[in-house]
């Protein structure tokens, strides 16, 4: 028995020119689509450059509601192409209200569910705490047509607890949407050790869960704005790992690309049962983990 899901990877360089992106993004869309894939996801604040390098009370106006204009584009490419969307938005909630948000659409433009970003960075040139509050919606999985999906986003991807919680809610893959990339002056040992840490991280939590995971990083140059950093060139390399945390599939560090890989949503339950690490946990010696530190 399997189950397949045709999924396709959006990995894209954005400009400055909002038009432009979401012309590409469409185009991106429905060449997955024409592919065959039932399934598609983009990656972080895909619809403008990533403005958190620098914190700018202007930036804010690049916000919309949910629902908004946004959704209403999305929607109409998810119905159009009878697919499910993952995208990333930045949510104005209310005014001085702010969430880094993902926004799910199932096959008939309908907005299946939605997912605020529960843990945020304030790194160098990575300010989001200045523009985005930490979410409180939970770590439920979205239920769509082809099944229910455990949506995550980027920084949330450094913690096994959000990955361990979407699984016992019953998601059935988990997704990061991803902003991340490396600073010019890292040397290129540096680089590989950031790089191998993303990727091991998140393959882990396929491990740890038996689940398929898919990262969606943005890929290309961005400058930082203010001048004091020399800009971040995100590194790519969306991949999608097996629920044994295979590789199945990874994109270039440099380029934008469309992949197309077919994901065996049944294959979990086999992994579940060859290796029961949630039938062995021992759920009555972890009060603890829910503290800061234990001394």
């Amino acid at each position: 028995m399997s189950r397949i899901i045709k999924t396709g990877l959006v990995q894209q360089a954005n400009t400055a020119d909002l038009k432009v992106n979401l012309m590409s993004l469409a185009a991106n869309i429905a060449e997955c689509a024409s592919q065959g894939a039932e399934l598609v996801v983009l990656q972080e604040l895909h619809n403008t450059l990533y403005f958190c390098q620098t914190e700018d009370t202007a930036k804010f106006d690049l916000a919309e509601p949910i629902p908004g204009p946004s959704t209403g584009f999305y929607s109409e490419i998810a119905r159009e192409h009878h697919i499910v969307l993952v995208t990333s938005l930045f949510e104005k909630r209310a005014p001085g209200l702010y969430h880094n948000t993902a926004v799910v659409f199932d096959k008939d433009g309908s907005i299946a569910g939605k997912y605020r970003k529960m843990h945020i960075p304030d790194d160098h040139a990575y300010y989001e705490k200045f523009y985005f509050t930490p979410g409180d919606l939970g770590f439920e999985p979205i239920q769509t047509s082809l099944g229910k999906l455990g949506v995550l986003i980027c920084w949330d991807q450094w913690y096994p607890e959000a990955a361990r919680l979407m699984a016992l809610k019953g998601a059935e893959v988990l997704i990061y949407p991803t902003a991340i990339g490396w600073e010019s002056s890292d040397t290129p040992e540096e680089k590989e050790r950031q790089l191998g840490a993303w990727v091991i991280s998140q393959r882990g939590h396929a491990v740890a869960n038996g689940l398929p995971v898919i990262a969606v990083n943005r890929v290309g140059y961005e400058p930082d704005p203010s001048g004091q950093t020399n800009g971040i060139r995100f590194w790519g390399n969306s991949f999608v790992a097996g629920p044994q945390g295979e590789l199945m599939v990874t994109a270039s560090n440099d380029s934008s690309e469309n992949i197309i890989i077919d994901i065996d949503m049944e294959r979990s339950e086999n992994v579940r049962r060859w290796w029961p690490f949630l039938r062995d946990r021992r759920i009555d010696e972890y009060n603890s983990i829910s503290k800061r530190f234990i001394d």
